[in-house]
């Protein structure tokens, strides 16, 4: 995360707590998507339902932290 909070409506803050190598490449490329690539990186990412649904496809492997 960059400093900014994300007290933004709609927003959501993804971690990444499982690593992508033997994963298929479907999932690799979902995280990629998410912005994602690299163990315990965080990304603020808008609340949608495409976004939403990425994160169901790697739930496994990220986490939502609370806001």
């Amino acid at each position: 995360m960059t400093g900014k909070k994300a007290d933004i409506k709609g927003t959501l803050i993804v971690e990444q707590i499982g690593s992508a190598i033997r994963r298929p490449a479907r999932q690799r490329a979902t995280l990629i998507g998410l912005g994602l690539n690299k163990m315990h990186r965080r990304k603020v990412l808008e609340d949608s339902p495409a976004v939403r649904g990425m994160i169901a496809k790697v739930k496994h492997l990220v986490r939502i932290i609370e806001q």
